[in-house]
């Protein structure tokens, strides 16, 4: 009789089959060139681990050349050359064979360290709770806690001693977490779920450009902070989604979020795009659904969101349409050590590409930084001609490449071996009986041990 543990031929090539299908899905691509000879571009950047150099491989190289080796993935990196076939590493490349000179436009931050968030903590698939945001800028990746929006897990150790006056981290306090979900992660759901917005732009990030931080606080430009050390976490400057304003769900209340209307600020009678006027009335915050854990930073690369619209840089505006500075905002940016009344980090919501001003004193500072007038191209590789072929199709397109002799070799011998696996199957049929997996080893090993002495059983 049949054990819960045992499975039919049928059922074990149908899960053969999945498991192909699977494959094709995740690794769709080919990974038979490596992009040095492309320059510095925008890609998927990997750290090698096992050849222990603060370097950067492209996705090609850490699948061809470093296959056997502990990696950690980085994620995208703006302007970055693959190191693989450079001096800096001693291993080999297997697709760029010319050795090259060292990037020397590569930019090494702390992730080449194997360290992650204003925190500096390593980053660990297997055992991190939190989501991971990245930063637009920097391009870093920060945990939701440190982010003001939720409280540090009890089971997280406490961040390193060692920190820079920039980015210092207090424990973040307690805010009312209740909701009716929890994340995937088995934690409350944050203050601002991935629905809520389109990208973070870090503290340190926004504190070098002044355009973004006088846009801070403003509809779209959402900041968290909070009134006292001893006041609970709140938005200003509402999140929006496509120009339209979603009312929070009376059971979402873990802090209090208001719109940014509690100081004047100068808004355009028009928006850019010529539709209906925005103004703080029709800006509330809204909740959006549940984040999942990202895995290995992502699914991942991770769902991809949807393409931003691109701002219309043909426009120019005759007055600066750009907010006033407001007091409180301003203090924020002006702290320093621990946060106090909140980090600084904005979250970008809507078409918030849209909303900046264009004057001739506004377009010139957003040019220095393009990521925030048009979403960046990321590299990725060609797709597989092969990836969707099972392996009996790779199998018999192998077999029509190599020279006659060695393939009426290996059709012998398949043959061979199909023989003998009938003849070992014939008295399990006969008798009924089930094939064990010891079977199936004693079956092969006794090939072997044949081979070995030269005789065919």
């Amino acid at each position: 009789m049949a054990t819960a543990t045992t499975s039919t031929l049928i059922e074990y090539l149908d899960s053969q089959q999945e498991l192909e299908n699977e494959a094709a899905i995740a690794l769709p691509h080919s990974f038979s060139h490596c992009t040095f000879s492309l320059g510095y571009i925008r890609q998927a950047v990997y750290l090698c681990i096992t050849c222990a150099s603060r370097r950067g491989i492209c996705s090609s190289c850490s699948i061809a050349c470093h296959t056997d080796h502990e990696q950690l993935e980085l994620f995208p990196k703006r302007r970055f050359r693959c190191d693989c076939p450079t001096s800096f590493l001693a291993h080999p490349c297997s697709l760029h064979k010319q050795p090259e000179i060292p990037n020397e436009e590569n930019e090494y931050g702390q992730n080449f360290d194997s360290k992650f968030c204003r925190c500096g903590r390593p980053y660990n698939a297997k055992s991190e709770r939190e989501t991971m945001i990245q930063c637009l800028a920097c391009e870093d990746w920060f945990h939701e806690s440190c982010l003001n929006l939720r409280t540090r897990p009890s089971s997280r150790f406490p961040s390193p001693a060692s920190f820079t006056e920039e980015n210092s981290i207090a424990e973040v306090d307690q805010y009312d977490g209740s909701r009716s979900e929890v994340s995937s992660s088995g934690l409350p759901p944050p203050l601002i779920t991935a629905e809520d917005y389109d990208a973070l732009v870090c503290r340190s990030c926004v504190s070098q450009i002044p355009i973004l931080q006088a846009w801070s606080g403003t509809p779209g430009v959402a900041m968290i902070v909070r009134e006292s050390p001893d006041s609970s976490w709140k938005i200003i400057g509402a999140l929006q989604e496509d120009e339209h304003a979603v009312e929070d769900s009376p059971e979402a209340t873990p802090a209090r979020v208001e719109a940014s209307n509690s100081e004047q600020t100068r808004l355009p009678t028009q928006s850019l795009s010529g539709d209906a006027p925005v103004s703080p009335s029709n800006t509330d915050a809204f909740q959006g659904q549940k984040r999942n854990l990202l895995t290995s930073f992502a699914d991942g690369p991770s769902a991809k969101r949807s393409r931003m619209s691109e701002t219309p840089l043909h426009l120019h505006e005759m007055v600066c349409l750009a907010p006033a500075a407001r007091p409180s905002v301003q203090a924020i940016f002006a702290q320093r050590g621990a946060r106090v009344l909140g980090e600084g980090d904005v979250f970008l919501s809507g078409d918030w590409r849209k909303r900046w001003c264009l004057c001739d004193l506004c377009l010139p500072e957003l040019r220095k930084h393009p990521y925030l007038l048009k979403e960046e191209e990321t590299y990725e590789p060609p797709e597989d001609p092969d990836s969707k072929l099972s392996l009996e199709e790779l199998g018999l397109r192998a077999l029509e490449r190599i020279p006659r002799d060695r393939a009426l070799d290996g059709i012998r011998a398949f043959n061979n071996m199909r023989d003998d696996l009938k003849d070992f199957l014939r008295p399990f049929a006969q008798e009924g009986r089930e094939v064990a997996e010891v079977d199936v080893r004693r079956f092969f090993e006794t090939r072997a041990e044949a081979a070995r002495i030269g005789t065919k059983r």
